[in-house]
């Protein structure tokens, strides 16, 4: 994707000395030693933001963490998350929560509060001693427990079988997590869930218990579904593609929440969601934002099940209303898009050592508290071999391998797909990485099939950024969709692994007098968030189109020059992308479209 919108979330945080009180991290004295620091995020006078850092600056895992602290007499905690906050008078108390009390040699985890009042805390404890890493009680957790295995699987019960951990004093019994939150603790090593829905997906792991109530890591992930229920776990065979990109920034300035899918009336008519975007640090994925992925509370009317979250949830932001929203419409999978135009930059490392990169994307689309979510991983690498807002050498071969290793790790269970290029030019983009042997490993390509034009080139000539064929004075003959589609089959791309990409936003240009494509201009006409691009819910209306070339249509309004696509051409491209046997289609993004989603309309009658 071209563009990335993202506003700011949070505040700046400033970390505040607080001498005597909470020492900063040693040379660590024992094998399980931990340091707990604090930080003043914000201060708005009558209250402010409290954050703890709990660190295990050791060398063995650290199972549980409890942080405690005094506050002098008119200073409180109103409300925290990612911990669970009690006090006794100004004797205050923060325990983890389920998710987050396992900490690897190194490892450390924030949690925050907001509170009333101006006092500092005094006293810091971690585990019952000193918060400088000096002393921290507590013996080895237990280790991880087998994946578990699921057998004699119904409409509504599971059983669930897996291999013991180990602990140096022995383990006392395990907890049962499904979807990521607690369903029971059992002695033994299996469990049969009853109580299940038909028809519906879940995740199952576990986690070990030791005699001193200390947990160990989660298994691994379970995915399982229950019989019955008449609901299809995927589109039928032959069924086309209807995907959508949700934006994980989204949720800010443009306030576009996974609720929209719903009121919107599109949730029915889409088969597919991408979530982008996750980063690529150190040739490793990982989640971006947090805040908006886990973190954002929702209110009763904002989300999907009409229940407000509560501060001490397991899981909440967009991961916990997408589980709503698959609970709500079953025949919708989730994907984690990672990389994007701002974060392809770690592809190249992540080429290095594809089995390492692989298995990290798997351990964040399989984190315990939302493993119930992803159906599988897109990768957006922008572009391999080539050039976006960076350059890779990875080489032709990267991108074929990075694809294997994901499918190796992923399996077929889980879909396993990435956005790519649609540059047919010759030694162009296509030809500079093997999409063709790619593709064997993959379930299907979005093919980017607009920004081929734009205002990037300040002086036009104006042309349509998502062409479906080739005109008369086009600026390149090879940026147009039919060229990106047959280059790719040819190639050895298989039609059905091809989706057809749409813009729901247009492109334009300022300072132009003609109407018609190929007109001059002076630069980028204005837009809401950003000069040269507009939502296709705006433009609408403050630039309706005035004809169409090459199956886009265009506006000329005053001196601005646009194009996008509108009902009527979405529908001559869904016929045209049926006509050419293609797996169905996708677009950028959901936010682009009208309130009553007129786009994902079209996209989902034109491929019926």
């Amino acid at each position: 994707m071209r563009f990335r919108h993202r506003a700011a979330a949070g505040f700046a945080t400033l970390a505040l000395p607080l001498a005597g009180l909470v020492g900063l991290a040693g040379p660590a004295q024992a094998a399980t030693s931990a340091t707990a620091t604090y930080t003043k995020a914000s201060d708005w006078g009558s209250g402010f933001e409290g954050r703890w850092t709990v660190k295990n600056t050791g060398t063995t895992s650290l199972s549980s963490w409890t942080v405690e602290w005094d506050f002098p007499a008119g200073t409180k905690v109103t409300s925290a998350w990612d911990a669970t906050v009690t006090n006794s008078g100004d004797h205050w108390t923060a325990k983890n929560v389920g998710w987050n009390g396992t900490l690897a040699p190194g490892a450390s985890v924030t949690f925050g509060f907001n509170g009333s009042g101006t006092g500092s805390p005094t006293g810091c404890k971690l585990n019952g001693g000193s918060c400088d890493g000096t002393s921290v009680p507590g013996d080895a957790a237990p280790s991880a427990p087998g994946t578990p295995t699921a057998s004699s699987v119904t409409d509504t019960s599971v059983k669930l079988s897996w291999s013991a951990a180990t602990d140096d004093k022995g383990v006392k019994n395990y907890d049962v997590l499904r979807d990521g939150a607690k369903v029971a603790t059992v002695t033994g090593t299996t469990y049969t869930d009853s109580g299940l829905t038909a028809g519906t997906d879940y995740s199952y792991a576990v986690q070990a218990r030791d005699t001193a109530d200390q947990t160990g890591p989660a298994s691994g992930s379970v995915k399982v579904r229950t019989t019955g229920g008449g609901t299809d776990p995927g589109p039928q065979p032959g069924a086309k593609v209807k995907l959508g990109y949700f934006t994980e920034w989204g949720v800010y300035g443009r306030n576009y929440h996974v609720k929209n899918l719903v009121t919107s009336g599109t949730a029915p008519k889409i088969t597919h969601i991408n979530y982008s975007f996750g980063n690529v640090k150190n040739g490793k994925c990982t989640v971006d934002d947090t805040f908006a992925a886990y973190e954002k509370t929702y209110t009763a009317d904002q989300s999907v099940s009409g229940t407000a979250d509560t501060w001490d949830q397991p899981l909440r932001g967009n991961f916990n209303q997408l589980r709503q929203l698959k609970a709500k419409y079953p025949h919708i999978k989730v994907l984690y898009s990672f990389g994007g135009w701002t974060y392809s930059g770690g592809f190249g490392q992540a080429a290095a050592n594809p089995a390492a990169f692989a298995a990290s994307c798997k351990q964040v689309v399989e984190d315990p508290r939302w493993a119930d979510v992803f159906d599988g991983i897109d990768i957006d690498w922008e572009y391999p071999n080539a050039c976006g807002l960076t350059c890779d050498t990875s080489g032709p071969a990267a991108f074929a391998n990075l694809s294997k290793a994901l499918r190796a790790e992923f399996g077929k269970d889980y879909l396993v797909t990435a956005a790519i290029t649609a540059d047919a030019s010759s030694g162009g983009k296509i030809d500079a990485a093997d999409y063709g042997g790619a593709s064997q490993y993959l379930d299907w390509y979005n093919v980017m099939t607009y920004d081929y034009f734009g205002a990037w080139d300040k002086t036009g000539p104006t042309a349509p950024h998502s062409p479906l064929t080739s005109y008369d004075g086009i600026p390149n003959p090879a940026f147009n969709s039919a060229a990106a589609i047959a280059k790719l089959k040819a190639k050895g791309v298989p039609a059905s692994k091809l989706l057809l990409g749409i813009g729901f936003y247009g492109r334009g240009w300022t300072g132009v007098t003609q109407s018609a494509p190929g007109g001059t201009a002076t630069g980028p006409a204005p837009g809401t968030y950003e000069a040269g691009i507009e939502d296709y819910k705006v433009l609408k209306t403050s630039c309706p189109a005035t004809g169409t070339v090459a199956g886009t249509a265009y506006a000329h309004c005053g001196s601005n020059w646009w194009s996008y696509d509108t009902p009527a051409t979405i529908g001559s491209k869904m016929a045209w992308a049926k006509n050419q046997g293609l797996g169905g289609a996708f677009f950028w993004e959901f936010s682009g479209d009208t309130a009553n989603g007129e786009l994902v309309t079209a996209i989902d009658g034109g491929l019926k």
